[in-house]
C-alpha cells in the first residue's frame, strides 16, 4: 500500500509494515518515524538533505504530510 502521493509505503514485508519513504535506490528505504525524530531534535530539511542525498525535499514533507494524516485521523477511545 502507498500513500502521500505514492511517496510512503506500508509493506508488512518492509520494516515490519511500518511507513518508509520509497527508496528511488533498492533498500534505501527510510521510515517515516526516523524523518519525524530528525525534525524533532532541531533538523531542519536541508540538514536531513545534506545527510540523506537520496531524499529529496517532497519525500520529507511526505513524511510529515502522512504523520499529519495519521494523528488526524486517529480514534481516541476513552476508558
Amino acid at each position: 500500500m502507498a500513500g502521500a502521493g505514492e511517496r510512503i509505503v506500508v509493506d508488512p514485508r518492509i520494516m515490519g509494515g511500518k511507513p518508509v519513504i520509497r527508496g528511488i535506490i533498492r533498500g534505501t528505504r527510510i521510515p517515516v518515524y526516523f524523518i519525524l525524530e530528525l525534525i524533532a531534535n532541531g533538523w531542519t530539511i536541508d540538514d536531513i538533505l545534506k545527510e540523506y542525498p537520496h531524499l529529496t525535499r517532497e519525500d520529507v514533507l511526505a513524511a510529515v504530510r502522512y504523520a499529519a494524516r495519521v494523528l488526524r485521523e486517529e480514534v481516541v477511545v476513552e476508558a
